[in-house]
Formats: C-alpha cells, structure tokens, sequence
C-alpha cells in the first residue's frame, strides 16, 4: 500500500533497463523480455498516474539501440507499433496525455503516422503527462537546441550575450516542463546514458538491481520513499 503521507515528485524520469537479461535468466529470446517489459509499461504508467505524478518521462528507446542485432531492433519496431496501435485507446480513461520525445524521422512512415495520431487522439487530455522517448538522445538534443539558438542569433537579432540557462532549456523536448525531480534506472546500472542529461543537473537518482519487467508498485514506492529521504539543497547549504 502506498504511503500517502510521502512527497509524491512532481516529474519522474525512468531509464528502463533490464528486459534482456530477464529474458537471458529465463532462457527466452530477448524480443521477449521486450514484449514483458512493454506490458509492465503499461501497469506502471497507470499506476505512477494514480499516485498523483504529473509528468512522466519513460526512456524506451535511444539513438544508440540501433547498434543492437537487427533481429532485435526489428522486433523493437514490431512492438512499438502495435503499442501505438493499442495506444490509440490506450490510456483514454486514465486522462492521460501522451506526448513522444525524440527524433522520429529515423522511423517508417506508418510508425511517424501512428506517433502523430496516438499524440493528437491524447492532446486534450488533463491527467499525467506521459513523454516516450523514443530515439531520444539527450546530446542530440542539446545539439539542436543549440542550433536553433544560433538561427535566432543570425536571423533574428538574438543578442548572444542575453542567452540563458531558460533559453537552452525552452528549446529543449521538454521546454516548458519542470525538471525531473526523480530519475529511476531498473537493472543495477548507475549511469543515464545520454538520458535527460541537461534536464537532471539537481535530478535525484534511484538505482535497484530489479530488472524493468519485474519493476512493480511496491517496487516504485521504495524509490519515493528513498527520495523523501534525501536533503536535495540544489547547491546551497
């Protein structure tokens, strides 16, 4: 049961991790551990949503993925389609908004189309905002909005020595948004692999050896209670 009388944090961010090695200790081919992982996905959103997060970045798929074997990476693709498929409703009675982070142009025209879709069927919803990073990398997307900066700067004016740390962060995936307050990483890692790198400058992170298929509630409380726990000062005393 949760503990109502914890700090709920206001955006929490989740490196998802592990889906392969549950498949490896189970003797299962990884697209499987995948497949679990993306129902554990659904379970978890509901759940973080209910208790009373307002927005949730989950890491689903990063620009160095397409590294791996091609059977997997297609298995990848496979079920992030049928994902967007069921998330058309998906999500619907929970109010919850959907929002994909990250560059979708690598990805096949039915998979962009079903992406704009699932975000137009979500937009006017008032619950937790859910962000899929999918071809996300937080390098790339620090890249661009540099990028867009030095535009305003050569076509219109901008006076490089007014940029501010506002500026970078509004040209960001996530402008506009609160910086993580919590960041969790399933599957024993201590690193954010190019996740949110600009947004977790004061980020608390939670690390747990549970592999993201067997991330479950209980499992999501301990990381709340962990970050009640912590003094977070931001640079000061």
């Amino acid at each position: 049961m949760p503990d109502n009388s914890l700090i709920v944090p206001t955006h929490v961010g989740i490196i998802m991790d592990g889906n392969g090695r549950w498949a490896k200790k189970r003797g299962l081919p990884r697209s499987v551990g995948h497949t679990y992982g993306a129902q554990n996905f659904r379970k978890i959103t509901r759940y973080i949503s209910k208790r009373g997060v307002k927005v949730l970045t989950l890491y689903a798929f990063s620009t160095e993925n397409w590294k791996r074997p091609k059977e997997e990476v297609s298995a990848l693709m496979k079920l992030f389609h049928q994902y967007l498929v069921d998330s058309l409703t998906d999500f619907r009675e929970d109010d919850i908004k959907v929002v994909f982070i990250g560059d979708r142009t690598a990805f096949g025209p039915e998979l962009v189309k079903l992406i704009d879709e699932t975000e137009e069927v979500a937009k006017d919803r008032k619950g937790m905002l859910l962000n899929i990073a999918m071809n996300y990398g937080s390098r790339a997307e620090i890249v661009e909005a540099v990028k867009e900066l030095c535009h305003e700067v050569r076509d219109e004016g901008l006076d490089p020595d007014k940029i501010t740390e506002k500026d970078i962060s509004d040209r960001l995936s996530t402008g506009g948004l609160p910086d993580p307050d919590l960041i969790i990483r399933t599957g024993g890692e201590f690193r954010l692999s190019n996740f949110l790198l600009y947004q977790s400058a004061y980020s608390e992170f939670y690390s747990t050896e549970t592999l993201w298929p067997d991330f479950h509630e209980e499992d999501f409380e301990k990381a709340v209670s962990v970050f009640n726990h912590r003094n977070r000062r931001f640079g000061g005393v």
